[in-house]
């Protein structure tokens, strides 16, 4: 076990250890993991899928519950997650594959490239220009990638302000999104008003979803995040009926 100077944590003989050092470790382990554990072996990309939700969901609780042991335990186990899916990508064969560096130079780069207040030239007047700048960056990186796809054959089409936005993501979150990224858009707001006539080939709505996506944009409007909202409200039922049960009991 390494020992600690105060809250540094140093290598034997006393030397401040290398930050990230334990990283390079984990590494080592998940390789292991990999080759001589048979359930470790045998995951895939889909199989992993369902843990990542459900650990970064048990961070989220933990970051709310505010207690900073478990969050230290919740991130790791996120962080795992990361590592085993850089793992899996790392024994494809047909190009498509990468490691656990080149998923930490994809985010170094675009860190950079995002910040070229701290990393380039340019200044800033405060929080707000910072992100202006990071919205106007990462529209052109869209745009880009589009001209790319279309130089190389595929599809290109117009650049859609939604484009990037998780649709697998819970659905009050996915509306709240939307609506952000059309407002910067200049989108019309009463589009989000669901029209009497369908539009071909669009699901039907019934009317509680219209009043559901209604109640995102209040909620937008009041500057609160739907979800964390719904979230309250259904952890105070959660107690009301605790209450009730003991009540009852």
């Amino acid at each position: 076990m390494r020992g600690r100077t105060g809250d540094a944590e140093t290598a034997p003989g006393g030397e401040p250890a290398v930050p990230g050092a334990r990283l390079l470790e984990l590494v080592k382990v998940m390789d292991t993991l990999r080759v001589n554990c048979p359930w470790d072996a045998r995951q895939t990309h889909a199989s992993l899928t369902p843990y990542l939700l459900e650990e970064t969901y048990e961070a989220v609780d933990a970051l709310a519950a505010e207690d900073h042991a478990a969050v230290r335990e919740e991130l790791g186990d996120v962080l795992l997650q990361v590592m085993f899916h850089a793992r899996v990508a790392q024994e494809r064969t047909d190009g498509t594959g990468y490691d656990i560096d080149d998923v930490a130079d994809a985010i170094i780069s675009k860190l950079t490239r995002r910040h070229p207040h701290v990393f380039g030239d340019v200044t800033v007047s405060g929080p707000d220009e910072v992100t202006q700048n990071w919205d106007a960056i990462k529209a052109a990186e869209r745009a880009a990638a589009r001209a790319e796809s279309g130089a190389a054959g595929e599809s290109a089409g117009p650049v859609s302000a939604l484009e990037g936005v998780p649709l697998s993501q819970p659905a009050l979150s996915l509306a709240a999104q939307l609506l952000r990224r059309a407002e910067k858009a200049g989108v019309p707001a009463d589009l989000a008003e669901h029209p009497a006539d369908q539009v071909a080939g669009q699901a039907e709505v019934s009317e509680i979803g219209r009043e559901l996506l209604a109640i995102v944009g209040r909620a937008k409007a009041a500057d609160l995040d739907p979800e964390l909202e719904l979230r309250a409200a259904a952890l105070a039922y959660a107690e009301r009926v605790r209450s009730w049960e003991s009540g009852a009991s």
